[in-house]
């Protein structure tokens, strides 16, 4: 579920923290990230983005019924208050959208839920946690955060993550999001790791709109590898962070940006810079 949609821009300001989403935004270009992250400007919610809302809402809520509940009605009748929940934390982007594509976004959603079940039966088990919040300081102080779809460990001790992919990328971009998606799988299995001291045996990537499973294990010399590489990504932000030099990285994920006014590569002129975050935390 992405941060806008789910209200946490507006949550108080906290220790810049390197997140999958930001991760992957300055990786795909380190401006992308500067509007995200310090500037925060503001972006329009598209369709696909409220009916991913609107899933993920619901399955939390599905699995927090007892097993036995958890039948294909019961997912159906949970998307009508998952609507109503975000329009209560997020008016601004539920005023957006006319009556007749709110109920289109509801009737995809159904669809998209109803296919789960081909998927995954969740009668047949129970989630340790769902949208669980994983926050973990590496040994660099490099700082993690992020918000894991759902985490399942097997009696015998084993974990498993998994997170749902409600969109389908356009074909040009189709690469870009499947390395994306397993950037994230990868970034939360690093941070579970060194949180709880447990290497995930599998990470599952759920593709609603397509049909597919993607599993994946991972071993412990790539997560080191991996880490590291969060590391070295950390660094480079904050040393941009303290020159406000963000560069442009100008790719075919441009076309879906929503900063061409702001982006130099368009003509446009950024605005000028904050700074870096200054966040006082309170002590423990």
């Amino acid at each position: 579920m992405t941060d806008q949609l789910q209200g946490r821009a507006a949550e108080p300001p906290r220790r810049p923290a390197l997140s999958p989403s930001r991760a992957s935004d300055f990786k795909q270009c380190p401006l992308l990230y500067r509007f995200r992250a310090i500037d925060r400007l503001p972006e329009p919610s598209s369709p696909a983005q409220v009916r991913g809302t609107l899933v993920h809402a619901a399955l939390e809520q599905l699995y927090s019924l007892p097993a036995a509940d958890r039948g294909p009605a019961t997912a159906m009748s949970l998307i009508e208050p998952a609507w109503e929940r975000v329009a209560v934390e997020r008016p601004d982007f539920a005023a957006e959208f006319a009556p007749e594509l709110r109920a289109e976004m509801l009737e995809q959603a159904g669809k998209l839920l109803s296919g789960y079940y081909r998927l995954e039966d969740p009668t047949r088990f129970d989630p340790q946690s769902c949208e669980q919040r994983v926050e973990v300081e590496l040994a660099d102080g490099t700082l993690l955060r992020g918000f894991v779809d759902r985490i399942d460990v097997a009696p015998t001790g084993e974990m498993r993550v998994v997170d749902y992919k409600t969109g389908k990328a356009p074909p040009a971009a189709r690469a870009l999001a499947e390395a994306k998606a397993m950037f994230q799988m990868k970034f939360y299995a690093v941070a579970l790791l060194r949180s709880r001291d447990v290497l995930p045996a599998r990470l599952r990537l759920i593709y609603l709109a397509d049909g597919q499973v993607l599993d994946y294990s991972p071993d412990l010399d790539e997560l080191i590898r991996f880490e590291k590489t969060l590391m070295a990504m950390w660094r480079a932000i904050q040393a941009a962070g303290q020159t406000g030099d963000f560069r442009p990285m100008p790719s075919r994920m441009c076309d879906w940006c929503a900063h061409h006014e702001h982006c130099p590569v368009f003509g446009g002129t950024p605005p000028p810079y904050p700074g870096w975050p200054q966040v006082t935390e309170p002590a423990a």
